[in-house]
């Protein structure tokens, strides 16, 4: 059993990996301004801001964790420049200063992204960097944060999740799973991508499997690991496979040329205060983009994945379905109790 701080625990991959940790019987404390997504794990949870160093800095040593996963950040790409994401530099310094000369601890874990460098770009090294949004630029910067200024205060390893999709995902990926559903998702026809894109729970066992007792500390300081699932996902076949478990059977193709005018169109009601339109250049670009990853670092360290990937499209299809059905039933309580309130209303106004 371990102890464990994971920041930003109330996020997608936080909470799969706050559930993982407790399921194991670990000590979890989740350092966020959010809820989880998951009410069942409010318990381990403590509303601490990142950016107040002070406060972050008390929690982090009053709770002594042996390893820590700093996960929380700004991930959307709304903003524009680097200041808008303050939490993905200053943060990381907090959280660096916070850790530094903490008794017991044993490893840090950073959370980084592959949008260090533009998608389809490879990189040749871990400092080699061509990011091209105020996100990623962020990233670029935490990453170079936690090598100058954590430096050798503590056990240190970088990740960097790919396009990571299952339980409790939101945007983008729950978007897409929803649009095969309906029949909405189009692939460009005769146009094959492959990406490397990673299963949540396989994810979450590659975190773990980074700051286990049995990996040598000498094969993870100091390094950065891409992690997602080892054989890269060709998208429409992928796509069909969602279809398949959904049971809507397989999904359409499109010509290039239609999706094009889409994209085009989706670009213009953006313009005009749509925030989501089902399609822009932007997207349509990356759908057209392979973007595979050399995941043999982090594979070598974890062996094979828990999860395949079909396994991974089934749990996570049920998972949207029980997520939707509870849904259903609360707005059908919430319904049900607003009608009661006005029909007691009414009769006590009635003489």
């Amino acid at each position: 059993m371990a102890r464990i701080l994971i920041t930003g625990g109330s996020g997608f991959i936080g909470t799969n990996l706050v559930e993982f940790c407790l399921r194991r019987g670990d000590e979890v404390l989740n350092l966020d301004l959010r809820p989880s997504r998951n009410p069942t794990l409010w318990h381990a949870a403590r509303s601490v801001d990142i950016l107040d160093s002070a406060r972050l800095t008390e929690a982090v040593r009053a709770y002594r964790p042996e390893y820590i996963f700093h996960l929380a950040a700004r991930t959307d790409l709304e903003g524009k420049h680097l200041e808008d994401y303050a939490a993905n530099t200053a943060g990381v310094s907090n959280l660096i200063a916070a850790a530094s000369g903490l008794p017991g601890l044993k490893r840090v874990v950073f959370a980084s992204s592959m949008y260090v460098c533009r998608l389809g770009y490879i990189p040749r090294n871990e400092a080699d960097y061509c990011p091209h949004t105020g996100y990623g630029e962020s990233k670029v910067r935490g990453e170079r944060i936690v090598r100058d200024e954590a430096g050798d205060s503590f056990a240190w390893t970088i990740v960097r999740p790919t396009s990571i999709w299952g339980p409790w995902f939101d945007v983008p990926y729950k978007g897409f799973f929803k649009a095969v559903e309906k029949g909405l998702y189009f692939h460009p026809r005769r146009h094959p991508v492959k990406r490397s894109y990673g299963f949540v729970l396989n994810v979450v066992a590659q975190l773990a499997g980074l700051v286990s007792p049995q990996v040598d500390a000498h094969r993870v300081d100091g390094r950065m690991f891409y992690l997602a699932d080892y054989e890269p996902v060709d998208i429409k076949q992928w796509a069909d496979m969602i279809a398949s478990a959904f049971g809507t059977g397989q999904t359409h193709e499109a010509p290039l040329s239609l999706l094009r005018a889409l994209a085009a169109a989706g670009d213009c009601c953006k313009r005009l205060g749509l925030r989501n339109p089902p399609l822009t250049w932007t997207r349509l670009n990356n759908l057209l983009t392979s973007a595979v990853f050399d995941l043999s670092p982090i594979q070598a360290l974890c062996g094979e994945s828990p999860y395949t990937l079909e396994a991974g499209v089934r749990m996570t299809v049920d998972w949207m379905r029980r997520a939707e059905s509870l849904s259903r039933q609360e707005l059908r309580g919430t319904t049900e109790s607003r009608d009661l309130t006005l029909r007691t209303r009414r009769s006590k106004t009635i003489p």
